[in-house]
């Protein structure tokens, strides 16, 4: 990104903070840290961060609380948030997705890998700020898409998608690397007031995979759906 991403860290146990703030801080970014969830909140209305790394573990108020609280407040509706977690402890990916999560990272970890999943989470950031605040045509790989003109293609090739596909996959686009959980889609796609069977999103996945490609499209059993390039 053109501006320094501006990171949040937090975790209860000091020599942990110092070892992510000094691997992050030689990558050029800004950073904050807290020690609990209370701080970590006021920290994150001061920041407003691109990324908050999130302990699950803590005093007062913990990691999940923590992301339900940001995540019921539109300004951090951009903000990516990765839990971490210590081998020991009982929290899954699918978990991580479940609170509001964008990843989670599991401690200890190797400072290379480490800051390789930073700049993977923040290229993530990026597309979704550009996604965002651009044009009516998204672009993924060899992927084009046209808002206004309702169109998409692979490569040279013309992909003819249905109404409900068409808006199923905008959805999914909006947001690359989010996991959309299935009650999401199914009120965004077909509304609240609709009522369609549980089978409905799982079968226009399945059109949308044969049209495109299996890659694209990733299943979070339980859970929902998402879109990466």
């Amino acid at each position: 990104m053109d501006r320094q991403a501006k990171i949040l860290l937090v975790d209860d146990e000091e020599d942990i903070l110092e070892f992510l703030s000094y691997n992050l801080k030689k990558e050029d970014y800004i950073i904050e840290t807290a020690r609990n969830g209370p701080d970590a909140i006021k920290a994150a209305y001061k920041l407003v961060p691109d990324l908050i790394i999130l302990d699950i573990m803590m005093p007062e108020m913990d990691g999940i609380e923590v992301c339900n609280h940001l995540r019921d407040d539109d300004k951090f509706k951009d903000t990516l948030i990765a839990f971490l977690t210590a081998k020991s402890e009982s929290f899954t990916q699918v978990a991580a997705y479940e609170t509001g999560g964008d990843d989670y990272i599991t401690k200890p970890i190797k400072p290379n890998v480490f800051k390789s999943r930073i700049k993977a989470l923040l290229r993530r950031h990026v597309n979704n700020q550009t996604n965002t605040s651009s044009s009516t045509k998204l672009e993924f790989g060899n992927m084009r898409i046209n808002l206004e003109e309702y169109t998409v293609y692979i490569g040279d090739e013309q992909v003819s998608l249905a109404k409900k596909e068409f808006k199923l996959l905008t959805l999914l686009t909006s947001r690359p690397g989010k996991v959309f959980k299935r009650e999401d889609i199914l009120n965004d796609v077909w509304g609240k007031d609709v009522i369609v069977g549980d089978r409905t999103i799982d079968v226009h996945i399945r059109k949308l995979r044969e049209k495109l490609g299996k890659s694209y499209i990733q299943t979070y059993k339980g859970i929902g759906y998402k879109f990466d390039f």
